[in-house]
Order: structure tokens, then C-alpha cells, then sequence
């Protein structure tokens, strides 16, 4: 769910970027392999690295059976793909990108949230209309703020619990 415009956040103009990517767990280095990526959202520029990368990716996701394209990709980085296509990924940091795996803590940057670390699609619809409903909350109680006398006002926010998509992990799918 896309809560700002993300583009504020993508390196759009580093022409050395091929490739920006989710993640499930941010470690903190964006160009570290080691992330745990997600391809719930990602920035692709068009060159023949990257159309090289998704025709391996397409090719081998249509090709594996009992795995998920996301698990098909990771393999495909994991086997050192970046690299031999010389292509350069930059891994984006779940206080800006965040998922139901790692919340923003920071309402005023969070940019968009991934129903990620879920197991059904009712889990997941569930689970976004509450961060809908909290995102309307905390712009109705951000408006309520700056209308009020000057002051250090600070709007209260926490997140609802992923209860869907938790309780989707308890059941079989």
C-alpha cells in the first residue's frame, strides 16, 4: 500500500542503480546481498542487466516447482547472479518501506507497507485495511494538530497488530 509517493526515496537519477528492492528484514547496509529481500516492491531500470535478470527469473520461476517467485529470486542472488551480470542492487530500508515482517517505526517516513510475512490473500486484505484505517487516523489526528495554538505537540501513533495475517501461519492455507 503505497501511503506516500515513493520516488522521494529511490535513487532515480544514480544511474548506477539497476535494481531497488523491498525487504523483509533490513540489515542496515543497502548494498548488501544479505538482506532479506522482497519483491513486493522493487525499481527496476531498463537495461540489459536487469532484462537479463527477469528473463533468468521468469524463466526459472516457471520452471520450479513448489517455490515462490520471490524464493526463486533470492536463489537467483544468492547464486551470485548480480554479479555476473555486473548489475548493482540497492536494498531498501523497512523505515521507509516497511511490512507486516518489520513495522516502520517512524509514522512521519513510512512510505509504503508490504502485506509480506502472510500466508492468505483474506490475512493480507484484513491486515491492510487496518493499516488503511490507522493511516487516516494518524492524518486526521496530524490535521487536528497543526490547527491547534503553536506548541510541542506530538501525535500519539502505533500500528494495529498483523492479527490476519498472524493467525495465518496457525492454519493451513
Amino acid at each position: 500500500m503505497w501511503l506516500r509517493n515513493p520516488f522521494s526515496r529511490l535513487g532515480i537519477y544514480n544511474e548506477s542503480v539497476d535494481l531497488q528492492m523491498s525487504t523483509d528484514w533490513f540489515n542496515g547496509d543497502p548494498q548488501s546481498e544479505k538482506n532479506a529481500i522482497n519483491t513486493g516492491f522493487y525499481f527496476t531500470r531498463s537495461n540489459n542487466k536487469t532484462i537479463s535478470l527477469f528473463d533468468a527469473w521468469y524463466d526459472r520461476k516457471d520452471n520450479s516447482s513448489g517455490k515462490k517467485e520471490q524464493d526463486v529470486f533470492f536463489d537467483l542472488m544468492t547464486a551470485g547472479m548480480f554479479g555476473q551480470l555486473g548489475l548493482h542492487a540497492r536494498f531498501l530500508d523497512t523505515v521507509f518501506f516497511s511490512g507486516f515482517c518489520t513495522d516502520s517505526n517512524d509514522i512521519k517516513a513510512v512510505i509504503t507497507v508490504h502485506a509480506n510475512c502472510c500466508r492468505s490473500i483474506n490475512a493480507k486484505v484484513r491486515d491492510l485495511t487496518a493499516v488503511l484505517r490507522d493511516w487516516k487516523r494518524f492524518k486526521a489526528a496530524s490535521a487536528a494538530a497543526a490547527e491547534a495554538p503553536p506548541s510541542n505537540v506530538t501525535v500519539p501513533f502505533s500500528w494495529t497488530g498483523h492479527f490476519g495475517c498472524w493467525d495465518s501461519w496457525k492454519t493451513k492455507v
